[in-house]
């Protein structure tokens, strides 16, 4: 049957942590992950996101990546980087007491010759304005490698402090 979901890891944390990782990835399916209610501890600070290689972060300065802001005012703005050591798109200075919730879709993640690629759509309340956001946008790991999983953790002085963090195999 085309288009099922099976369940490969799962993590729901209920007291802060300084990082999640979810491992399981074992085939050249696209794989989708879910996450929700993600709120780093500090104001402001961000919840971040690296690919893991044998079940271990991946910290070389191989992440390239854009997206969009899009405010429930109207306005709209735009971020990028590359070269970076991850990819800050899980929970982009999300005021405290609020959360951030999105999908993304996993695209060539056990690949090991090609580049693993993301793409990522996700809603939180910005700290600067307390404004709802979308954004969308997507990742490149520039690194032709077997990437085994996900690994989410908090910028600055912030732990996770809460969040579930669902990954699936689409079959």
């Amino acid at each position: 049957m085309a288009g099922k979901l099976i369940q490969v890891a799962t993590n729901t944390v209920t007291t802060p942590v300084a990082s999640v990782t979810l491992t399981g990835i074992d085939s050249d399916d696209v794989y989708m992950l879910f996450y929700n209610n993600v709120t780093p501890t500090t104001n402001g600070d961000r919840v971040d996101f690296r690919v893991t290689v044998s079940g271990t972060p991946d910290t070389t300065a191989n992440y390239d990546h854009a997206q969009k802001f899009l405010s429930v005012g109207g306005g709209f703005f735009n971020g990028f980087g590359t070269n970076d050591t991850a990819y800050f798109l899980i929970a982009q200075q999300v005021a405290t007491g609020l959360s951030s919730n999105g999908i993304m879709h996993l695209f060539n993640f056990n690949n090991a010759s090609e580049y693993s690629y993301l793409t990522n759509d996700n809603a939180f309340f910005w700290t600067g304005t307390l404004a709802l956001l979308g954004q969308q946008g997507g990742a490149v790991n520039t690194v032709a490698q077997s990437c085994d999983g996900v690994h989410f953790f908090a910028t600055g002085s912030s732990n996770i402090e809460s969040g579930t963090f669902t990954l699936y195999k689409v079959i």
